[in-house]
């Protein structure tokens, strides 16, 4: 397709979720044609069937359980796209998500991206529209990474070469393996282009992970923060960024 339309490589990764069939129909519908599907089964036992119409259209690869950084890993490192967008099972690209995506970052030369979604429910009825992350400009996207995550995995699209640079998510943490990746980039020096549009649905239901190990994310979480909390005061404050509204999240976090 050439230098201005490279190929991008869209990782789902999937485990006993009967949601697949719509995000892979999702990332099929995409207006953009360069486009390569690797679907990364963690292990599944249910649901793995709803994908056997589509295997034709994409790259299916199995692998034993190990969470979703290690299907994270397994299809990024697959992946032969330029850029790398996730997907999350559950969740869907609107058509336009791609194209949209690929040319910000290349107007802008961004290495990594994330844009605004909307939210769904487990029907897939619209519950919230246009959550749009805070602006890097005025500091409140890095002043919100001191108490939390205001980066949606699923809007994320990426370099392959960023992932080069910066290494695999840490399996080590089943629920926080994106949070500690984007502070892993950002303190690198490569900061993130904001597209202040919803171009995914992120489902909310029951079933999801975020509800079913809800203590546990919170312990793993606070550990996370007390991790780069240091590194990321000092890098705010190279930034140039006011630190009295810091402290002050710093403080009720730790309440």
């Amino acid at each position: 397709m050439g230098a201005h339309h490279p190929k991008v490589t869209i990782v789902i990764p999937f485990y006993n979720d009967p949601y697949i069939r719509e995000a892979v129909e999702s990332a099929l519908s995409q207006t953009y044609q360069n486009v390569e599907i690797i679907v990364v089964d963690d292990g599944s036992t249910l649901h793995a069937d709803k994908l056997d119409n589509y295997k034709q259209h994409i790259y299916y690869l199995g692998k034993s359980n190990g969470g979703t950084a290690s299907a994270l890993n397994y299809g990024f490192r697959y992946a032969s796209g330029e850029y790398i967008a996730w997907l999350s099972s559950d969740d869907r690209f609107y058509p336009g998500k791609i194209k949209r995506q690929v040319e910000a970052m290349q107007q802008q030369g961004a290495l990594i991206s994330h844009t605004g979604f909307d939210i769904i429910d487990a029907g897939g009825k619209m519950t919230q529209l246009n959550v749009i992350p805070p602006r890097s400009e005025s500091g409140d996207f890095y002043r919100a990474l001191l108490s939390s995550n205001p980066i949606n995995g699923c809007t994320v699209m990426m370099s392959k070469a960023l992932f080069r640079k910066v290494g695999d998510f840490d399996e080590s943490l089943p629920f926080t393996h994106d949070l500690d990746y984007w502070y892993r980039v950002l303190l690198s020096g490569v900061p993130f282009l904001r597209i202040a549009e919803p171009l995914s649905a992120y489902r909310r239901h029951t079933e999801m992970g975020s509800v079913r190990h809800k203590d546990a994310i919170g312990l793993e979480v606070k550990m996370t923060f007390a991790k780069y909390e240091k590194r990321w005061q000092a890098y705010t404050k190279q930034l140039g960024f006011l630190q009295e509204p810091a402290r002050a999240l710093s403080q009720k976090r730790k309440r």
